[in-house]
C-alpha cells in the first residue's frame, strides 16, 4: 500500500479505493474499499504501524445505507433543513440528505482521513457538504435532523454519545440507525426497518436488517 507522500489524504484515499456505488442508492458515488483495491488487503498490523485508524470510512456501513434509502423515499424528512450527519463515515447519508434538498449538511468524523473522504465523495456527487473534524459531542444543537448511522458498536462509545444525542432530541429529529448492535438504546419511535446486503468481510451474515428509530430526548 502507498503512504501518504505528497499527495496528502486526497492521493492516499483514490489510490486504495475504488469509486463505487451505494447498495441501495446506486445513483450516489463513493469511494470504497473492495476485493481489488489494496485497502482491502491490508492488515490491521500494517495499518497500525502506519498510525492509520480502522478504514471505517472506505466502507458503506448497513446503518448508512439504510440511511441514505429513507432519505431517498422520504425527502420531507431533509428538506429545506439544518442536517447532521454524525460520526459520518464515508458520507453517505449526508450526501443523501444534500441530494434531497437539504438547506445545509454538516458531516462530523474524528478521523482526517474519512473527513478527506467525505469531500472527496461530496465532489464526485456535485453536492456541497461541510465537514467538521474533531469529536462535537458536547457542542450545542444548532441543526433540525441530526442522522446516526450505526454509531453503538462499542459501549465506551455509546456511553459517551447518548447522552448528548438525547439533549438534542430536545430541539432536533436525532435518528438512529441500528443493524442490530448489541449498545444500541432500546427505544424511540421505529420509522423503518431495511434488508441491507453485506460482505461476509464486515459482518456474520449476507444481510442485516436495519432498524430506524427517532431517538427520545432526555426527560
Amino acid at each position: 500500500m502507498p503512504e501518504f507522500g505528497g499527495r496528502g489524504f486526497a492521493g492516499f484515499i483514490r489510490a486504495n479505493t475504488a469509486l463505487g456505488a451505494s447498495r441501495l442508492v446506486p445513483g450516489i458515488k463513493i469511494y470504497l474499499a473492495c476485493e481489488i483495491t489494496p485497502l482491502w488487503q491490508a492488515s490491521e498490523e500494517f495499518l497500525q504501524h502506519h498510525g492509520m485508524a480502522p478504514p471505517f470510512w472506505a466502507f458503506a456501513w448497513p446503518g448508512s445505507e439504510a440511511l441514505a434509502r429513507h432519505i431517498t423515499d422520504h425527502p420531507e424528512l431533509v428538506r429545506g433543513l439544518r442536517v447532521l450527519d454524525f460520526a459520518a463515515g464515508c458520507g453517505l447519508a449526508a450526501l443523501a440528505a444534500r441530494r434531497a434538498g437539504a438547506a445545509q449538511v454538516d458531516a462530523a468524523e474524528i478521523d482526517p482521513l474519512a473527513g478527506a473522504a467525505i469531500s472527496l465523495n461530496a465532489a464526485e456527487n456535485g453536492l456541497a457538504v461541510n465537514v467538521l473534524q474533531g469529536d462535537i459531542v458536547g457542542a450545542d444543537c444548532r441543526w433540525d435532523v441530526i442522522l446516526c448511522g450505526d454509531v453503538c458498536y462499542e459501549a465506551p462509545m455509546t456511553r459517551h454519545i447518548l447522552p448528548w444525542l438525547r439533549r438534542c432530541a430536545a430541539a432536533a429529529v436525532v435518528v438512529i440507525a441500528d443493524p442490530g448492535r448489541k449498545y444500541a438504546p432500546d427505544e424511540g419511535e421505529l420509522l423503518a426497518r431495511y434488508e441491507v446486503p453485506t460482505s461476509l468481510a464486515l459482518e456474520d451474515s449476507c444481510s442485516r436488517q436495519v432498524k430506524l428509530f427517532r431517538l427520545l430526548a432526555t426527560p
